[in-house]
């Protein structure tokens, strides 16, 4: 259903989404997803920042200065302090962010490195290297299911109309439809669907690949008259390919191209692994050794190639995606509050994927039972305390 084109062993994710979307979690799947969760992250860590110090060398010829950060303020400070170009518009921007710089996300969680070039005795910004955080990314993953789900949803309710229209003998499109009777053909395939999720049955579309290509991502700042250099780098380098590019006009102005990269296994695995991440998987019965056994075999054995996303930007264009007319974390909200299809199934998806990503990263190393079945009603209080209990938190009531 779901196949994460950065991650490795993407078949092995994608059925452990599947089977807990029909409450079919096994017993070893608890140390599957923190394997999967948290080797992935450590692979596409290291791979992005191999990657993307090439591209900007190759890019710019010089010596690279990488700036690890964690919020987009620090980002946003960056871009702003170390203007490229200038004009009346990029004037106007960073004059209306230094008056109230509050009002533009800068504590949004941002995992990822700015990369700058010394230039006339100045640090340039040419861009920055992210990977998408484990809520954006349960967020990103229960949307693309949830559209998918809605269409079958729908293509349902029309096969209830087309069956009234066929009683009436009438075309379909003279059928007369009130509003009441359109809501009760949407809530009777609705139940539907649940009850196929509850026996078990094959749910139409679930077969079909959805694709999240960018989790792993890059943004290359380069003026219009300098931007075909990226595609001319590309044709050249032997471990990655274009395979997809969309561009973007209107409001946000860019092009996005997703990469095809074989990353150099053997170099990234020549590096041990952090003591965060051996710690991490200490509490969970590893060794050091064995850790690093485990990452080298999990390395070795996925996929040879990955897919990431490159942004393309100019400078100005970049400004107005970060404190201009189509603020990224505008659009994020935007898109939350334009989602089609926002029903009981709708939040169960988005519960239930967000605790397959937040599980590696708690306190917990086993379940019995899911918290969470699709076919079922809860309110967010519920998944609140579900969240609580992953961390050991104490219920409201702790001192009753």
């Amino acid at each position: 259903m779901i196949t994460i084109g950065s991650f490795l062993h993407r078949e092995v994710l994608n059925d452990i989404i599947l089977r807990w979307m029909y409450d079919q979690a096994r017993p070893s799947d608890a140390d599957l997803i923190v394997r999967l969760s948290h080797f992935n992250r450590v692979y596409v860590s290291r791979y992005l920042e191999q990657f993307a110090g090439l591209i900007f060398r190759e890019l710019h010829q010089c010596q690279l200065f990488p700036r690890p950060v964690q919020l987009k303020g620090e980002l946003k400070d960056v871009i702003v302090e170390h203007p490229s170009c200038s004009n009346a518009r990029i004037e106007e921007m960073i004059l209306d962010y230094g008056q109230n710089p509050g009002r533009y996300y800068r504590e949004t969680p941002f995992h990822g490195i700015l990369y700058f070039c010394r230039r006339n005795g100045c640090m340039e910004y040419v861009g920055s290297s992210r990977i998408k955080r484990v809520r954006r990314l349960a967020e990103k993953t229960a949307r693309r299911i949830i559209d998918r789900i809605f269409a079958s949803v729908r293509r349902h309710a029309d096969t209830l109309a087309d069956e009234r229209a066929r009683l009436l003998s009438i075309p379909r499109e003279q059928l007369f439809t009130a509003p009441e009777e359109m809501t009760e053909e949407f809530l009777q395939a609705e139940k539907r669907l649940l009850n196929d999720l509850r026996e078990r049955r094959p749910i139409a579309g679930a077969a079909e690949e959805l694709a999240i290509n960018d989790v792993a991502g890059v943004k290359v700042i380069l003026e219009e008259s300098e931007q075909r250099k990226l595609m001319e780098l590309f044709e050249r380098l032997p471990n990655c390919e274009i395979v997809e590019e969309e561009k973007h006009t209107g409001r946000y102005n860019a092009t996005n191209l997703i990469v095809r990269y074989r990353p150099p296994r053997e170099e990234i695995l020549a590096h041990p692994l952090g003591r965060r991440i051996l710690s991490v998987m200490q509490a969970r019965g590893l060794s050091p050794y064995e850790t690093n056994q485990a990452f080298a075999e999990f390395v070795r054995s996925g996929e040879e190639d990955v897919l990431l996303e490159i942004i393309l930007s100019t400078y100005q264009e970049m400004l107005e995606s970060e404190i201009g007319r189509c603020i990224h974390e505008d659009r994020i909200i935007e898109q939350r509050l334009c989602q089609q299809y926002r029903g009981p199934l709708a939040r169960n998806i988005e519960y239930l994927l967000e605790y397959l990503f937040t599980f590696p990263v708690s306190f917990q190393k086993e379940f019995g039972e899911l918290p969470i079945k699709l076919w079922n009603r809860y309110l967010p209080d519920y998944f609140d305390e579900i969240l609580k209990k992953l961390f050991r938190i104490p219920p409201d009531n702790f001192l009753d």
